[in-house]
């Protein structure tokens, strides 16, 4: 095969085929011949010049190469259509027969091809063109059936030229035809065929068709509504074709569209829309995801993100969890979110068109695409480029919409709209505005925007400029009911907000300037040394270290104490820390009481506990002009409740604290004189025993196990404060 006119050069295997092409078109016109039904031999087993002769020819008669009939011969009858009906009878025996002599077609190209070149792809994929429509039937079907016949074919041979040859016929057609290559491919690539994915690779090789196959392929995706058959295996192909270096550069003009398109479907299949193929948990790894559609489409997003660049954007998606949050059904927004987030640290150069795309989904009647659009808007509002290429005010009025939508998914995203947009200059702006939407979410019931607001409240008080005495103000009312939600995530968020606050603050708390402030940390004392013993690790934690803020600030010289009561549960460090509060604030110890008295019901054994306990110190250390005795029989009923208590260890410190507050009533009705020999000593009540109570054995927050000591450690300062 290498000689004659087909090994001359490159040049002259283009020429011919294109002259076949003139040829085949020329003889459309004229009256066709009856082909000789002698066998003869098949177009591979000629010579270069007979090949081209013999297609010309039977391409021109309407008869295809291998199917079983050779060139015309002189002087032979006309051609009827009588006759064409008794040469190629009707039915399934028909169209085997048409598929098998399309399959030759295309193998004879490929030997073609393989002669001439690349140079030839253009005047080839113009051959068969002209050779389909010669026949006068329908092009779309018969490039379906090129398209089967290659793939029937392309594993059968053996690698190297022939096999590159073969390929470079798919590239061919999908040069003139695309759109009918994508179509024809597209159900062989779900479920996955190995052959229909090495020719989208090969597809994706050659740089003169993949950028149009890929367009194809993203309108496939784009134009079936939710999961469905065709836009999961255009994923698939999708994946195929990105995953070959140097295909990305193809995706110059509609990145965007096809990044969003991606995150999409990922959305749809989050909301539980997949075929039963796909598992409906998708777990994935480092060592690569199982095989599901989910997973398909991730790999895909991955190998459009690594190709342009964005390996950063990759790598941070994945120490953050990002991927397994965009496959999860509760939690694909958040995934979005940190997609974005990554982008606008790391691939910055694609946020304009990124945003210009995202701006009409915003108002997409499908709820999957809205939703998806509105997290990465409000994921690029950290960007200042980005929140300036429309106007503040049109933003923030669309925010603001949201924030009155009856959807808390879109509440949620609006607000956090509202702090980026406040917040990614680096100061404080549109106050009147995020101020009243930050505080009314810590009423929301979804847990999503209470803790946005708080996040965002916290990094608000950071910022230069910011009105401590108003936000104290506001915060005074709402605040405390927080310490003791239900949720956890709520709870220590919401104490390490008023850590902040009094860090902040600590100055003026000094010199006794912020009366709100100061009330506020009164107020929620006993929650902070009661939440200390707090089950949830993150909320006792977060404790700690608010109380060591508050230590700070307020001078109480109590770090020591109050670290040794979080880590060991000391009753000696607890008393200590009492008999400082009741010195300082005697005014505020029937508050005191009153609050711990409300734990004394608490649902969790370690805080019923933690509250007896605290209860009998706080009566212990009080003088009995700061108690009246209706709190006394209530603290006093209350605690004979707990007599009975299913846990032991609370049982025996009721009887304790019990006692305490028989003894402060009993020291009531003593004479004046005994009170005021009391007041001259110092001591509250010298006559009254010191409680005395039991270990907890609600023990679990030592220095021994958070520090991984391998021996006891003395109790200190935590590091950090």
């Amino acid at each position: 095969m290498a000689g004659g006119v087909w090994g001359r050069g490159r040049s002259l295997g283009a020429l011919t085929l294109a002259a076949v092409a003139e040829g085949i078109r020329a003889c459309q016109a004229q009256p066709l011949e009856v082909p000789s039904t002698s066998l003869g031999p098949k177009p591979w087993e000629l010579e270069p010049q007979a090949k081209t002769q013999v297609w010309a020819a039977t391409t021109a008669s309407g008869i295809e190469p291998g199917s079983g009939a050779s060139a015309p011969a002189a002087g032979n009858e006309p051609y009827c259509q009588h006759n064409a009906q008794e040469a190629v009878p009707e039915g399934p025996q028909q169209n085997s027969r048409e598929e098998g002599a399309l399959t030759d077609l295309a193998m004879y190209t490929a030997t073609c091809l393989e002669e001439a070149g690349f140079a030839g792809t253009q005047a080839t994929a113009l051959t068969l063109s002209s050779a389909l429509e010669a026949r006068g039937e329908k092009l779309e079907d018969q490039v379906h059936a090129l398209v089967r016949g290659l793939l029937a074919q392309v594993p059968n041979l053996a690698e190297g030229r022939p096999r590159r040859a073969a390929l470079r016929v798919l590239s061919a057609l999908a040069l003139e035809h695309a759109q009918d290559v994508v179509r024809a491919l597209l159900p062989r690539s779900l479920p996955p065929d190995r052959a229909a994915a090495e020719l989208w690779r090969s597809l994706s090789r050659n740089h003169h068709v993949n950028g149009q196959v890929l367009v194809q392929l993203l309108w496939a995706l784009k134009g079936a509504s939710g999961p469905e058959p065709q836009a999961l295996a255009a994923t698939r192909a999708l994946g195929e074709m990105l995953a070959v270096s140097g295909c990305v550069g193809a995706t110059r003009g509609f990145y965007p569209h096809l990044l969003l398109a991606l995150v999409t479907q990922l959305h749809e299949l989050a909301r539980g829309g997949c075929f039963p193929d796909s598992p409906k948990v998708w777990v994935l790894s480092h060592r690569g995801p199982p095989h599901s559609h989910a997973s398909s489409t991730v790999e895909a997003l991955k190998a459009l993100l690594t190709g342009d660049g964005g390996r950063m954007v990759v790598t941070c998606m994945e120490q953050a969890g990002g991927w397994r949050r965009l496959v999860g059904t509760h939690t694909h927004l958040e995934g979005v979110l940190l997609l974005a987030s990554a982008m606008v640290a790391h691939a910055d150069h694609h946020l304009r068109g990124l945003f210009a795309d995202l701006l009409p989904r915003l108002r997409s009647a499908d709820l999957p695409q809205r939703l998806t659009a509105m997290a990465f808007f409000t994921g690029l509002l950290q960007s200042r480029a980005t929140a300036r290429l429309l106007q503040e005010d049109i933003i923030l009025k669309w925010l603001c919409t949201w924030q009155r939508d009856p959807e808390s998914t879109v509440r949620w995203l609006g607000l956090l709209g509202l702090r980026h947009l406040a917040l990614n200059c680096g100061k404080v702006r549109h106050m009147s505005t995020l101020l009243p939407a930050l505080l009314g979410a810590l009423g929301e019931g979804d847990v999503r925007l209470v803790g946005t607001a708080l996040g965002a409240l916290r990094r608000l008080l950071v910022q230069p400029g910011v009105p401590l005495r108003l936000l104290s103000s506001h915060l005074r009312p709402r605040l405390p009911p927080l310490l003791d939600d239900a949720r956890d995530s709520v709870r220590a968020l919401a104490i390490g907000l008023l850590g902040t606050l009094v860090r902040q603050g600590r100055g003026r708390l000094r010199m006794g300037l912020h009366g709100p402030l100061r009330k506020l940390v009164l107020q929620s004392l006993v929650p902070l040394l009661l939440r200390l013993h707090d089950p949830s690790q993150d909320t006792a934690e977060s404790s700690e270290w608010t109380l060591a803020r508050c230590d700070e600030a307020l001078r109480w010289g109590l770090l020591e104490e109050m670290v040794t009561v979080a880590h060991y549960d000391s009753p000696e460090a607890l008393s200590r820390v009492c008999h400082r509060l009741v010195q300082r604030y005697p005014s505020h110890i029937p508050c005191f009481l009153s609050q711990t008295q409300g734990y004394l019901r608490s649902p969790q054994d370690p805080l019923r506990l933690a509250a007896t306990v605290l209860l009998g110190f706080l009566v212990y250390h009080s003088s009995p002009s700061h108690v009246n005795q209706d709190l006394l029989d209530s603290l006093f009923q209350d605690l004979g409740q707990l007599h009975s208590d299913p846990e032991p260890s609370v049982a025996a410190a009721a009887h304790v604290s019990t006692q305490q507050v028989a003894l402060l009533a009993s020291t009531q009705s003593r004479p004046s004189r005994g009170h005021l020999l009391c007041l001259i000593s110092g001591n509250s009540c010298p006559a009254r025993p010191t409680p005395c109570y039991a270990d907890s054995p609600f023990q679990r927050r030592s220095l021994e196990g958070r520090w991984g000591c391998n021996g006891p450690c003395s109790p200190g300062p935590v590091p950090g404060f």
